[in-house]
């Protein structure tokens, strides 16, 4: 069994972009079984400093795959991608 892909969203609670991303992923979470933590980037000095004006950033398996919007094509081609390199591993 493959163990569901985790993808992180970095943020802002009052972001706009960062709440339309976190819907606009919702179809790839049900399609894919992935699961997305959402870490508010104003909780931590090192992720403000390193996120602060890109947010919100997805990232999968630590690789960022966007920011500001999502990038549909690359999220799509990452879980695919990551599916494919579990399924291979024994």
């Amino acid at each position: 069994m493959t163990k569901a892909a985790l993808l992180t969203l970095y943020g802002r609670a009052w972001c706009h972009l960062c709440d339309d991303m976190r819907v606009a992923l919702e179809p790839f979470l049900a399609e894919f079984g992935a699961q997305v933590e959402v870490v508010d980037v104003d909780s931590d000095p090192v992720l403000e400093a390193r996120y602060n004006e890109l947010v919100p950033v997805l990232l999968c398996d630590g690789v960022e795959l966007c920011h500001y919007h999502l990038d549909v094509t690359r999220v799509r081609e990452a879980l695919a991608a990551r599916i494919t390199r579990t399924a291979a591993t024994p």
